[in-house]
Parts: C-alpha cells; structure tokens; sequence
C-alpha cells in the first residue's frame, strides 16, 4: 500500500442512510452500515450480540466483534450529563462531540499518547434536527480504569504500579501541551497485558485541547483536576489514597515536566 492510499484509508469517510448517517475509516463503513440497515442502530446491535460484554459508564456500553472485520469493538450510546440530562437526554445538536472525539483520538495516537482509538459513529435523524449519536471504538484487552483500581475492584493490578503509569502518562500529555478539562479516575485505563506492566490510557478525549500551553502549564491543569478527583474518589470508597499520599503523587508528577514536543501545537 503506497503512503497515498494509507492516508486515504485512515481519512474519515461517511455513508448517508435511510435513518441515519455513519461515519469512519473506509474499512469499517461496510460494516457499520451493514448493522445499521440490519438492526437499526449499532447500540442494538452490539446490545443483542450472543452473551455480549457489558461496561458501566453513564449508561452500559458492550463489546462485540464486527461482523466482517471481526475487529472486536466498544459500542456506546451518547447521553447527556448534568442538571438538564432528564430533559436532553440523548438527543444532540449537529454536529455532536462525536467528530472531535474521532479527530481527537487520531491526533493522540499519532503524537504517541495511548487512548483508545474511535474507528467511527453513526448519528441518527431525530426531530427539530437534532440527533442521536452511537460511537465505536476499538476494544483494548485486559483494562481497568483508576477508579477500580483504587478501589480494590481490580486486585489483579497494584496501586503503586497504577500510580506510576498515570505519572508517565501525564508527562507525556504534558510534553504535548495536552490539556484534559475532565481527567479523573474514570477517563484513565489501567492496560495489564500478561507479563507486562501497566501501561495508562486516556480516554473521552473529546473535551481535550493539544498545543497552546507549555508543558508546566498543562502539567499543572491536569494535575489540578486529576487530584480533585481522587480526593472526591477517596471520600466516595475509602481507598488507600489518603490526602498525603495524593499530596505525594501530584508532587511526584509536577517534578516530571517535560520539554516541549516541537511541533506539538496544533
């Protein structure tokens, strides 16, 4: 495949359908569109796979496996948060986060920062306009996120190891003036592949901004955020995070800051 034709095929392409429009990399939109004309939306799709894998978010997300591609894949359904969730619910404004996840993760992976990687999402046709959005994302094995690790919900992984990784992970967001307004112990994975060591995943990264701020200040933002999340995540589940030991960690991370990337500023 010449470098022409690896562009195109990572190059988000869309597929306009009766109920609705889907959009992603060309070699999954046969899939994704297949699905939908099939079952409707993907959500219920992947919902009715045979003894499908369910994940807790704001609402259950599921893992199944592509039809063709088989790629085993994360399939959730957009629902809005806040005071105002029981009114919008999940219906959205065009054109969505849903693009500046797709976009967003893209650029991540390709600056070397592990999140997971958006392979497409369909937006269906509801009234005044609006729309309901399902998005996909390709499954990593073996994850946890913070929270369940700090919790004790996933014994297989240690704190301090899972600490450590999160540390690394916030020097490289920073060496790319990565700023992530919500970071908090659900948007990080944990990645324990067998005989390895954890690695750290940022992940609803639709929210975040690359470039514009120097690796200090980006440090220091997600830092802020991140430790406001482990204090409240501690008074929630009484984990081993005493406020010394976050002290500690938000410490130990603002003495990794890392030289700028050059190029990094999109």
């Amino acid at each position: 495949m010449t470098t022409t034709q690896v562009a195109h095929a990572r190059a988000l392409e869309s597929r306009p359908l009766e109920q609705a429009t889907v959009f992603g990399y060309a070699s999954y939109l046969d899939d994704l569109s297949t699905i939908i004309r099939d079952y409707g939306t993907l959500y219920d799709w992947a919902s009715s796979q045979p003894q499908p894998r369910a994940l807790r978010g704001r609402a259950p997300v599921y893992v199944a496996a592509l039809p063709t591609t088989r790629t085993a894949v994360v399939v959730r359904h957009s629902w809005h948060g806040g005071l105002l969730a029981p009114l919008t619910r999940d219906v959205f404004r065009r054109p969505t986060r849903a693009p500046l996840e797709f976009d967003h993760s893209r650029t991540l992976l390709e600056l070397g920062i592990p999140t997971t990687e958006v392979l497409g999402y369909a937006l269906y046709h509801a009234a005044f306009g609006l729309v309901r959005v399902d998005v996909v994302s390709r499954y990593v094995e073996h994850t946890a996120d913070l929270g369940m690790v700090l919790a004790n919900f996933a014994p297989s992984i240690e704190c301090d190891a899972a600490l450590a990784a999160t540390q690394t992970l916030l020097e490289r967001l920073a060496r790319h003036g990565v700023v992530h307004p919500d970071l908090n112990v659900k948007n990080i994975l944990l990645h324990t592949p067998p005989d390895a060591p954890p690695s750290a995943l940022v992940i609803d990264v639709d929210v975040a901004t690359v470039g514009g701020v120097s690796p200090v200040r980006a440090m220091e933002r997600n830092v802020a955020r991140l430790e406001r999340s482990l204090h409240k995540w501690n008074r929630q589940f009484g984990c081993d995070m005493a406020d010394a030991r976050i002290a500690a960690f938000a410490k130990a991370a603002l003495a990794r800051v890392p030289a700028a990337a050059s190029g990094s500023a999109l």
